[in-house]
């Protein structure tokens, strides 16, 4: 993408400030159903907005006008065609801009101050403005942006609140517009929501007004640069190694698998970890909302739903990639989250042929999520009897496990449960693993995911698949401590 394109979008200009001149109103975001114009127009449309941009404000001499001065004139001076997907060219060259500009102008900067400024306003015109440095700080799991001067960060599952604000809530919507647009969505009045990603893989949800009160609502779940693997998770307590044994055989065997819990638990992660005990060779396709499981192995398809265009077309679902998805020969189909009637689809799929599938529920224990699930088919349109659900859901579903963030912030898997059958009406459970607190240390909960000495049912399936799993790790035949 050329920097005149993200200046079109809004991401390079000054915008309209607090105090001051207000900038020409961004371009909307080129969403589907939009055209986007010639070169020549997008010339024109540069050229308008450097003549009109503020250089000047009441608050003339302040930090915030010197910064606008700086960042119009550098804009005017850049080159619009540069490439910025060559980040490290045009920081240089921006760079160099930079300091002829203040020399220009005999502005006198602390070595600091000029740091700052220049780090701010390249945020600007590569980045995602004021956002840019929390992106880079690998210790912050989520961001969440309410209205432009409350800006929340979530860092070892605890909320704080940080010190870096937008200038108004222009400016928040011209970065929503820098996120959205380039994935041929669009956020607008007639749309006031909207799932989105970052280049990075990370998850994005914006909201804006007339639905929210509070000015334009951004929530960031960041995505890893280093996945999280599953020796990671044994080290911080989230799950045990006997725990992952069980569960590598059961993904390696072909069972069916549901990661369930509340938002944040941390069951994408868990997804991504069992994800890769797939083997190399067989054929998967992901299908989400907005594309971030990161999955290492060769052989795989990645689909992505889409939401309708300005018309109201378009639309693909979640449930359409799930049919679809059926008529491409795969091996494993892994669901980002189920939320409605592609649920039945997906048990239909598994109760098929395609077996070894994963998807995650929103649901708070494992019993909760078989109610769930039941209350989605429902959500299908069709006219089904609960029990023909049940035997659906029983037939298909092998195990759930259920994932938890605990009130000290941690997440951990707190039990795994098989699906074990059907007693009259009433679909039966097992719990195989379950999370037992000891105590509290320095704020932190203790405790251990411990067997509970039952073997699961389809412990044949996992034994004709070759895998063959020691009695101690389902706590058998050994004197357990508590």
């Amino acid at each position: 993408m050329s920097l005149l394109r993200r200046i079109e979008q809004g991401q390079g200009s000054g915008g309209s400030q607090e105090g001051g001149t207000p900038s020409p109103t961004p371009q909307p975001s080129g969403g589907e159903g939009q055209s986007g114009g010639g070169d020549a127009s997008r010339l024109s449309s540069l050229q308008a907005r450097r003549v009109s941009a503020p250089i000047t404000s009441p608050q003339a001499g302040s930090y915030f006008d010197l910064k606008t001065r700086v960042q119009n004139k550098l804009l005017a001076e850049i080159d619009p065609s540069m490439d910025v997907s060559r980040t490290d060219d045009v920081r240089r060259t921006i760079q160099g801009l930079f300091e002829q500009i203040l020399s220009e102008e005999n502005i006198v900067l602390s070595r600091p101050e000029r740091a700052r400024l220049f780090e701010q306003i390249a945020a600007e015109i590569l980045g995602l403005g004021p956002l840019q440095s929390l992106l880079e700080d690998d210790t912050i799991t989520e961001i969440m942006v309410n209205g432009p001067k409350n800006i929340y960060i979530e860092r070892k599952g605890k909320l704080h609140r940080v010190p870096v604000t937008f200038e108004n809530n222009e400016h928040v919507m011209r970065i929503i517009d820098r996120i959205v647009a380039p994935l041929g969505r669009r956020i607008d009045e007639s749309s006031p929501y909207v799932d989105a990603r970052l280049q990075d893989g990370s998850r994005v949800n914006a909201v804006i007004p007339p639905i929210s009160l509070v000015g334009p609502v951004l929530t960031i779940r960041k995505f890893s640069k280093n996945p999280i693997s599953i020796e990671q998770l044994i080290q911080f307590g989230s799950i045990t190694n006997e725990a992952v044994q069980f569960l590598k055989a059961c993904v390696e065997a072909r069972l069916n698998i549901i990661i369930s819990g509340g938002t944040g638990s941390g069951k994408t992660t868990l997804l991504n970890v069992l994800s890769g005990f797939i083997p190399s060779d067989e054929r998967i396709l992901t299908i989400e909302n907005a594309a971030e499981l990161q999955l290492r192995q060769e052989h795989v398809v990645t689909l992505e739903s889409r939401p309708p265009n300005i018309e109201g077309r378009g639309e693909i679902t979640i449930r359409d990639l799930v049919m679809n998805a059926l008529r491409m020969r795969p091996e494993r189909i892994i669901v980002g989250e189920c939320r409605g009637g592609e649920t039945l689809d997906m048990l239909q799929a598994m109760n098929t042929g395609h077996d070894g599938s994963m998807t995650t529920a929103h649901a708070n224990t494992p019993r909760d999520a078989i109610s769930r699930i039941e209350t989605m088919c429902l959500m299908a349109g069709m006219d089904l009897p609960v029990r023909a659900i049940r035997e659906q859901i029983s037939g298909a579903v092998d195990l759930i496990c259920q994932q938890e963030r605990m009130r000290d912030g941690t997440r951990k898997v707190t039990t795994i449960t098989e699906v074990s059958g059907m007693e009259g009406d009433v679909i039966t459970m097992t719990d195989i693993f379950v999370f037992e607190q000891t105590g509290m240390e320095n704020g932190r909960i203790v405790g251990r995911t411990r067997p509970t000495g039952l073997r699961p049912k389809f412990m044949d399936k996992i034994e004709s698949a070759g895998i063959h799993l020691p009695p101690s790790i389902f706590g058998i035949g050994e004197r357990r401590r508590y």
